[in-house]
């Protein structure tokens, strides 16, 4: 099993640094290059370059009163994030739909539910051993 993971090419891993200017400010985000080809393909969805992705996540998360002490880590979680919505169907895989268009009310919605409905099933399986 781990032979997936530790035989992946090493330049997933490799971490690469990019600068982005940020309201005016420029700014180092340092992430592994597999965050960054995710990255790439979140921000291809909606037709932007991925300087425009970060500051736009940035941007929205200081709007939601989020504090971004470690911006990185936010921007993995987005990547694993925008992984685990595909995988459960919650958005589209296809490139022509974008995330724009989508109801983020509706796909958290349905991400709480099937959540909800997930840690009932574990319940029941521990209340059963």
């Amino acid at each position: 099993m781990c032979r997936l993971f530790v035989g992946a090419d090493p330049e997933l891993w490799t971490s690469q640094t990019r600068s982005i200017r940020m309201d005016g400010m420029v700014t180092s985000v340092r992430l592994e290059n597999m965050f960054w080809s995710i990255l790439e393909d979140i921000a291809a969805k909606d037709e932007m370059n991925v300087p425009q992705l970060l500051h736009q996540l940035y941007n929205e998360s200081i709007d939601e009163g989020h504090d971004l002490g470690n911006f990185t880590s936010f921007l993995r979680v987005c990547c694993l994030r925008f992984i685990d919505l595909q995988l459960k169907g919650l958005i589209p895989q296809a490139n022509s739909v974008t995330l724009e268009t989508l109801s983020s009310e509706d796909v958290l919605a349905l991400e709480a539910e099937q959540n909800h409905e997930r840690r009932l099933k574990r319940a029941v399986t521990r209340g059963q051993h």
